[in-house]
């Protein structure tokens, strides 16, 4: 996915946060109750020393008070601290479930195009890796941030009520730690960002491989695999060691200041305590300020690399979310009644504007009609699928079901009255029932079985461990492609649609089992209006109009014996698959 800079990043997290609002606040007031109760306990630490002047001249009625009040502050503290915790992940937990579900939902708006010029696993990199980065990274450090301020302006109260000047002096010079950490953040910025996009390319190529691990072995490419991958990793692992090595140094470089100002305040303290008379317990009261003011700095320091990786993740996560969503067709009118009559007028089309595919395409078809779609690969048999379904919109003409124009009505309304058995067979991790009742839940059981009875996957699925209760694995693996392409055209059959798509619907079928899905499949094409898309022309002998296309163009039109009499390209075609 190409990763274009996203401004005003924060507003648009807080569109997500505002429906958690209350686990924020929660995680703030805890957090800064436990934060003034903390900054209690050196001012009593102080107390407690000052109790203790000499030998023998130890108050131990006054220093038990005092250690029982910094238990109580102390048991207290951590009590608040959780509690802010608590809220805080509370809060990230379900900001990333609620920017995922977004992404999720974006997914089913966007065309299709975007999903399939866009690397799958990439996809998954943004909903999984990239979300979880940004929730971290903002949330997590926004808190930091709140609380750091929250901690800056109580010690500073406390250290100015102790003594002015040393106050001034820590005032002044801690904030010097900041200015590192801010000069190595714009330097890794830029860093982090490459190495998400890296990331996200790895994440893409490893599903991609995985997913076909079955065709690298057969094809014996694992060495190529393998040295591809690894120089995408080589790639991942250098920029993760350059954003790395700057973020690495922010830390150590605020803390060398802060340790060089606590020495500093040491001395300074040192040497009022000789001069003054400045009491020993309000100069350990005064160190531990001091390194509690410095803190905040350091804490802030710290999370800049994670801010930076939340940055380049947020780029990538609301660059998906911009995305134009589909035109909205709410405002348009259902197709209530479809008769299954279908016409392409003057049809064009192209994936790519150089490059022509459809050219003035026309087509009629009446209802009930068997329509076969043959030609070799790249033709455009797929691509009319497509312009049919609207997963595309055509760029010039118009396609019109029923009389309709289907830009002029409702995308739901009319694909609801189609069914489609691709070649590429699809079933998802739950019963044989529900992937067979996919596109009717509500379906009894009855007519579940009815449709596989005539999908003839009734026998195979009553021989399964539970039958139809038995959970199908999350690739399908434990049925054979074949029962999955059953399944697939049972799915259809208990729609009962008045248009059907076939996309090489038998093509992980045997040849005695196609025979008989040819029988049930006729069956049910009986008055409706039918697509075949075939490379096997056996499987369509029987259509009543075989459409024979060529570089997007229909180029011959009849049926089985017409165009073999013809001796055209449909002819050389038929002759081709059977030739001995």
């Amino acid at each position: 996915m190409k990763v274009r800079e996203v401004k005003n990043l924060f507003p648009k997290l807080l569109k997500f946060v505002r429906s958690h609002k209350r686990s924020f606040f929660l995680s703030v007031i805890f957090s800064l109750i436990a934060i003034v109760l903390n900054m209690l306990i050196p001012m009593f630490s102080g107390f407690a020393i000052d109790t203790m002047i000499g030998v023998g001249k130890v108050n131990f009625h006054l220093l038990f008070e005092y250690l029982v009040l910094i238990g109580v502050l102390t048991v207290a503290s951590t009590i608040f601290e959780w509690l802010g915790d608590f809220n805080m992940n509370i809060l990230t937990y379900r900001t990333s479930q609620s920017i995922r579900s977004g992404i999720y939902k974006k997914l089913n708006s966007v065309p299709i195009k975007y999903i399939d010029n866009t690397s799958h696993g990439d996809i998954m990199n943004t909903m999984i890796a990239d979300v979880e980065n940004v929730t971290d990274g903002f949330l997590e450090g926004f808190s930091t941030v709140i609380q750091g301020v929250f901690q800056l302006i109580v010690v500073l109260v406390m250290m100015f009520s102790l003594n002015w000047q040393l106050a001034t002096i820590v005032f002044v010079l801690a904030p010097m730690s900041l200015v590192f950490a801010i000069v190595i953040t714009k330097k890794s910025k830029k860093l982090y960002q490459k190495r998400v996009n890296i990331q996200g390319k790895m994440s893409g190529y490893s599903e991609e491989m995985i997913t076909n691990m079955k065709i690298i072995k057969a094809f014996n490419d694992e060495v190529d695999t393998n040295e591809k991958f690894d120089d995408i990793n080589e790639q991942l692992g250098k920029s993760s060691e350059n954003s790395v090595f700057y973020a690495s140094i922010g830390h150590p470089a605020s803390r060398l200041v802060n340790g060089i100002l606590y020495g500093f305040i040491g001395i300074v303290g040192a040497v009022l305590a000789i001069k003054r008379g400045f009491k020993i317990g309000k100069i350990s009261s005064f160190l531990n300020y001091s390194e509690n003011y410095t803190k905040p700095f350091n804490d802030i320091t710290s999370i800049f690399a994670d801010l930076n990786i939340a940055v380049a993740s947020a780029n990538r996560v609301f660059a998906l979310l911009d995305l134009e969503n589909e035109i909205d067709d709410s405002a348009l009118p259902n197709l209530k009644k479809c008769n299954g009559e279908v016409e392409l007028n003057n049809v064009e089309f192209s994936y790519e504007k150089s490059f022509k595919l459809i050219e003035n395409l026309n087509l009629k078809v009446k209802q009930g009609q068997r329509i076969a779609i043959v030609g070799p690969t790249g033709c455009g048999k797929s691509t009319i699928i497509n312009l049919l379904m609207r997963f595309y919109d055509v760029d010039k003409g118009s396609i019109k079901v029923s009389g309709k124009d289907v830009r002029k009505i409702t995308r739901h309304s009319f694909r609801s009255f189609y069914g489609m058995v691709l070649q590429e067979s699809w079933l998802y991790n739950a019963s044989v029932k529900d992937n067979v009742a996919y596109g009717k839940p509500d379906a009894s059981m009855d007519e579940i079985i009815e449709a596989c009875k005539l999908a003839n996957a009734h026998a195979f699925i009553e021989k399964l461990p539970q039958g139809y209760d038995t959970i199908i694995t999350e690739r399908a693996d434990n049925i054979s492609a074949g029962q999955k392409q059953l399944l697939c055209i049972a799915r259809i059959m208990l729609l009962k649609p008045p248009m059907m798509i076939l996309d090489e619907a038998t093509s992980n079928i045997d040849t005695r089992t196609e025979m008989k899905i040819q029988e049930a499949l006729d069956k049910m094409m009986e008055g409706r209006t039918c697509f075949i898309v075939a490379h096997r022309l056996s499987t369509i002998e029987n259509a009543d109009t075989i459409l024979v296309m060529n570089k997007g163009n229909i180029i011959e039109q009849g049926k089985h014996q017409e165009l073999l009499e013809k001796h055209g390209f449909y002819y050389q075609l038929f002759n081709s698959q059977f030739a001995k």
